[in-house]
């Protein structure tokens, strides 16, 4: 199913990462997008989180505009018993269900909460401008 969700591949594959892709899910406002994403592992992994950033850019507010993702699990809620499966289902669950209450990009959860059809606009157009 993972492989559904996300695409791995060489290019540049390395001991301390890889690069992926995704495709947007049905239904949300990232739909029919193709976005590429790092994963970068430091030197101390799984001891601590790799690090995860969208190259594509998304309008999503727990994506900040460096293209870091925001997530629990990669921050305090990190453990080394955690997987890359999980941590890239955690990132399709956020690309589907985003987290405004902790948002790196004020803005984007703002208008999420206040007008969720403007938002899905906005972002679809992103989407159609940046991940085509």
């Amino acid at each position: 199913l993972l492989r559904s969700w996300f695409k791995m591949f060489g290019l540049d594959f390395s001991m301390f990462g890889f690069n992926c892709f995704k495709f947007g899910f049905e239904g949300t406002a990232y739909q029919g997008g193709i976005f590429f994403l790092d994963i970068i592992f430091l030197s101390d992994y799984p001891f601590n989180p790799p690090q995860v950033v969208f190259k594509t850019h998304i309008y999503h507010c727990n994506v900040g505009t460096d293209g870091h993702v925001s997530l629990e699990m990669l921050k305090d809620g990190w453990s080394p018993a955690l997987t890359i499966t999980k941590v890239l289902t955690a990132i399709r669950s956020l690309l589907t269900n985003p987290d405004p209450y902790n948002a790196v990009v004020p803005g984007i959860a703002h208008l999420y909460l206040e007008n969720k059809a403007k938002h899905d606009l906005v972002a679809g157009e992103w989407t159609a401008r940046f991940a085509k």
